[in-house]
This record gives C-alpha cells, structure tokens and sequence, in this order.
C-alpha cells in the first residue's frame, strides 16, 4: 500500500483509526463521471449526432417525394423546436429524461416500450446510414479525383462504401468494447470544424448566386412507389392531402436523428443546470436549422438537373462541385466537405453504439430486458453483450442494404 500524502484529497477524507473501533471503506459506484461541461460542449456532443443527417438527409427525401424536399427537411427542422422543449422539460425535473422515462410517466409501460423500440431501431439505422454515407462520400471523391490525376482507375461506390461502413461499425465496436471515454472536447473540434466548412460553403454560395442566380426550389411532390409503400397500389392517397403531407415528413424526419442524446448528457452541465438545458437547445436547434435546411436548400437550387442523378448519394459533394469557380479549386472543396463529413459520419456511429447501449442499460435496470444482458467484460468492465446486440445488428443492415442509401432512408420512414 502507498501513503498518501498528507494534503492529498484522499487523506483528509480518511479517518484516523482508533481504538476499538473498526473503518470501513467504503466504495460508491456511480453512472456519470464527476465532471461538468459547459453548454457549449453539450450542444457539440449533441450537433455531433444530429448534424450529420444534413450529408446524406438532403439526396434521400428528393428520391422520395420529388423537389419539394427541401421545404420539408426546413419543416422538420422548425418541428425541432418543441421536441427539445420536451426534452428540456423532462431533463430540468434531475431524474433521466430520454424517451422511456418521459413516455412511461405519461403514457404508460406499453407505449414506454413501443417508443423505446423505436428509438433503439433508430439507433441501428444511425449507424448504419452514416457509416455508409460516409463511404459514399470517400468513393465520390476518389472517382472525382483520380481523372484529374491521370490515374484510369474507380471504385464502386456500393462496394466500397459497404466496406468502409463494416470498417468504421468495427473500429467503434472494439473501442466501445475497451470502454471509450466520450470527449465533448473532441466533438467541439469537429464541430469547429463543420462550422468552417459552413462558413466557406455558404460564402462560396452566394457568390456562385451572384454569378449565375439562383433556382428555387418548387412546391411540386412526386412520391415513388417505395416511399408511398403499400399505398402505391390505389390513388386515393392523392385526394386526401393531409395523408400525402405526412408521408412526406415522414420522409424527413431523419433530420432530427440524435436528438435523443441531449437526454444523455444534461446531468453532466456545469451550474446554473437548467439555464444551459435551455442555452444548449437554443444553440442545438438554430445550428441544425441553419446547416441541414439551408444545405438542403442550396443543393436543390444550384445542382443543375443534368448532372444531379451523380449526387444522390452524396449531395455536398455535388453542392460542391456546382460551385462557380476553376475545378481544381472545387476539387479542393469537395476533399473539405468529404473530410469534414467523415469525421462527423463516423462520431455519428459511435453514438449510436453508446446510445444504443446506455437505453439497453436502463431497460435492464427496469427489468424489461434480461438480466444477462448486463453482464460486464471480464477484462474491461462494459456491458459487451450489449454492445455486441447493437453492433451485429447494424452490421447486419449494412451488408443487407448493398451500399443503398434509398434503402435505409425508406426503412427509417417506416
């Protein structure tokens, strides 16, 4: 045993023996580490999450409902603002407030456990859709590279990107197996990052609008018949339009993918607590409005139709590469924005495993789910059988999906 020193913390908490009485130690186990972040640093762990829909939410919900999309993703993102209202309100009572608790206490167990499943078939898709999107990008990048470095030589954007997703889900899988420690100062510099890349994109905007104008988009929704489902059979849908409305935002939805984590992390604000709750969804909400709907909307009024089909799978980078301006110099932007993209890509995954896993935790707390589930590591102490449900699960989506960013869109509507 080491002595402590005598003005160490531990020594001024430990009693002196004496006799005849016995000293007990005594060890407190605890959810969240003793450490206060600011809301800044919340608000950045949760624009990690949400943030990164507007790389790939902007080519999915155009597939599905037409020109209009744009206008619908704006919706959405307005509609964030009462959702995390909810989410301030039920986190400000200091008990937890994500969706099972705050459901349970209003609705009831069996609408607690449906919504709960919701969000955990959320948490699957997340990682997936970005681990994928991310290798879309990385393969739209190469393909647009390589020509211009004389190298006759391109990868499948499908393939590639189905790889570059197994990759990335496997990499956080060992590092959420080992027991990663989450860093809102890491998530502060990728969104420093994104903040920059927004900057020079809308800069770069308004002087391509400046030069060649700009196209707004249309009101005009064309649904496919993977968006309207088993609807697609009859026509009544277009008579009533109330129902054609809400197919649409269903669509775009996704961008409000991550909002669940401000839930996570609002016991670990530095005081006063519910003034940065409320600081912190101000910054969320105006942040997400600004880079997925005016991204959405840019990419819809600058990409020229002919070549927008190259793009669905990777609509910055089309943005990009529609930039007025030499191409070497769009290449440039495009690497940026890809860049950029990956890095907050793949945070995204790496919260939907943590998240994934923290919910399952409670669930097993509660009772609902089985107690074997909880079993710890015998190396390193978490929760691996968790972390292996979630992990197989979006491995599985992955190599089910094919590279197919439509595909995990359509299954996140439903």
């Amino acid at each position: 045993p080491v002595r402590p020193r005598p003005w160490s913390w531990s020594a001024s908490l430990k009693p002196e023996p004496r006799p005849g009485r016995r000293v007990t130690d005594v060890v407190v186990l605890n959810t969240a580490m003793l450490t206060f972040i600011s809301f800044w640093h919340a608000g950045a762990i949760v624009l990690c999450d949400m943030a990164s829909t507007a790389w790939y939410i902007g080519g999915i919900v155009e597939t599905a409902i037409g020109p209009a999309a744009p206008w619908f993703i704006v919706g959405v993102m307005i509609f964030a603002a009462p959702v995390l209202a909810l989410y301030v309100e039920g986190s400000s009572m200091f008990v937890r407030g994500g969706v099972y608790k705050v459901v349970r206490e209003a609705m009831g167990g069996t609408l607690a456990k449906v919504s709960v499943s919701a969000l955990m078939f959320d948490y699957v898709l997340t990682g997936a859709i970005s681990s994928v999107s991310a290798g879309q990008y990385l393969a739209g990048l190469v393909n647009s590279a390589f020509p211009r470095m004389n190298i006759h030589w391109s990868v499948d954007p499908k393939l590639f990107s189905v790889s570059f997703a197994l990759v990335v889900v496997a990499y956080f899988w060992r590092q959420n197996i080992r027991g990663i420690e989450e860093s809102s100062d890491k998530a502060v510099k990728i969104m420093s990052l994104v903040g920059v890349m927004a900057v020079v994109t809308f800069a770069w905007s308004a002087y391509t609008i400046a030069v060649r104008g700009f196209h707004w988009p249309s009101f005009e929704t064309r649904f496919t018949p993977e968006s309207l489902g088993w609807l697609a059979s009859g026509q009544w849908h277009k008579r009533i339009g109330v129902l054609g409305l809400l197919i649409a935002y269903g669509h775009a939805f996704l961008g409000m993918s991550g909002v669940e984590t401000l839930a996570q992390v609002y016991r670990e604000m530095e005081a006063p607590k519910l003034v940065n709750l409320k600081r912190a969804a101000l910054l969320i909400f105006f942040s997400a409005l600004v880079l997925t709907g005016s991204v959405s909307l840019l990419a819809e009024g600058l990409i020229p139709d002919a070549i927008r089909g190259r793009y669905t799978d990777n609509l910055l980078s089309g943005l990009a590469m529609s930039m007025a301006g030499p191409h070497w110099a769009l290449l440039l932007l495009q690497a940026f924005v890809v860049l950029v993209g990956v890095l907050i890509l793949s945070g995204a995954v790496n919260t939907s495993i943590m998240g994934s896993n923290g919910v399952m935790n409670r669930l097993a707390e509660d009772g609902i789910m089985p107690e074997s589930l909880r079993q710890l590591h015998p190396r390193f102490g978490t929760t691996h059988r968790m972390i292996n449900t979630v992990v197989v699960l979006q491995a599985l989506t992955i190599a089910l999906c094919r590279g197919d960013i439509y595909l995990l869109g359509e299954a996140y509507a439903f």
